[in-house]
């Protein structure tokens, strides 16, 4: 295998627990709804009256998200635990965008351009890029692509009534 193709593969394995991570709570709502939906925050509000993240940050999408990003490690020849901390990282970094849109007055689920996709994709990269073999570059290169698919699937799931909005 070439340099090239190496550093290829690695980002399409990279972005498939980007996709993996962010679509597994997406289809586990679709697939159960409500049921054992409990919010991470326990409805907890700060100071500013706002919750610290919303009722859509659910213990099951963030152990759906886990559990898949294993999942698609394992079956991708990566180690195991680098996919579920993968998953943990992912979801860190969606917690922390949703955390930082109630400060800015977003309303849950509302839609801020880059803050949705970089953080959950720019966190799980940077701290793993020796295990998945990543160069700045490549990170680089994995954000981008990240955003482009989130900005051109997210209408499509929307139309086939996956998503509950077209971002």
């Amino acid at each position: 295998m070439t340099v090239l193709s190496l550093c290829l593969y690695c980002m399409i394995q990279a972005i498939a627990l980007l996709v993996a991570a962010n679509g597994a709570p997406v289809l586990i709502n679709k697939a159960l709804g409500k049921r054992w939906a409990w919010p991470v925050d326990n409805k907890l509000k700060l100071r500013d009256d706002r919750r610290l993240f919303g009722d859509s940050k659910t213990w099951r999408g963030l152990c759906s998200a886990i559990f898949f990003t294993t999942l698609v490690a394992f079956f991708s020849g990566i180690e195991p635990l680098t996919g579920a901390l993968f998953g943990a990282l992912a979801m860190t970094g969606d917690l922390l965008a949703s955390f930082i849109k109630r400060r800015m007055g977003r309303a849950e689920s509302g839609r801020a351009r880059g803050l949705d996709t970089v953080p959950e994709s720019l966190l799980p990269t940077m701290l793993l890029k020796e295990p998945l073999a990543l160069s700045l570059i490549d990170i680089i290169l994995i954000v981008a692509l990240f955003f482009l698919i989130e900005e051109w699937v997210s209408p499509i799931l929307y139309r086939l009534h996956i998503r509950k909005r077209p971002y």
